[in-house]
């Protein structure tokens, strides 16, 4: 693996890392009248960007895909549309850490399947791995395991303040 792809592929989890466990500093860089949760969003995306780029500068893509892409896949991404529907920019991108208060979210996946954007997310790296070296897959993988310790740690509703 190279030394790019690889920087590529782990390039979001140690941004994701500093925000969980600094907080206050991410709000304080953005300044006041932005929003921490929206600024880390497009930086977010621009991570993702490069993830995708690595994974792709790697991959043999193929047709058809194998029997299992399809279903691996759409219920992946089934997931990760329905966690940003239900918990929203704001609360897809950290807000609560942030300081705001957003409603506790019950309704399915929640409840039902524990970290259902990273179970998502995961889902749909599999899906890929027909095309993908095994490699790369289980790195962005690892980095997302990684994310759920560290999410699990400390309940986020328990620091919930105003912003500054």
């Amino acid at each position: 693996m190279g030394l790019m792809g690889w920087m590529g592929v782990i390039s979001p989890f140690p941004f994701y890392y500093w925000l969980w466990n600094h907080p206050q500093t991410w709000v304080d860089l953005c300044g006041r009248g932005r929003d921490p949760s929206h600024v880390m969003a497009m930086v977010s995306h621009v991570l993702k960007l490069l993830q995708f780029l690595s994974l792709f500068s790697v991959s043999t893509l193929s047709w058809p895909p194998p029997f299992y892409f399809w279903p691996l896949f759409s219920f992946g991404q089934f997931l990760n549309f329905r966690v940003y529907a239900l918990l929203g920019e704001s609360g897809t991108y950290y807000s609560v850490r942030f300081g705001k208060r957003i409603p506790w979210v019950t309704q399915f996946p929640f409840g039902v399947i524990r970290d259902p954007q990273y179970v998502g997310s995961i889902l749909s790296l599999v899906a890929c791995v027909s095309w993908v070296p095994l490699s790369y897959i289980l790195l962005w993988i690892l980095g997302y395991v990684f994310m759920i310790h560290v999410e699990s740690e400390e309940d986020p509703s328990t620091r919930a303040k105003p912003l500054d």
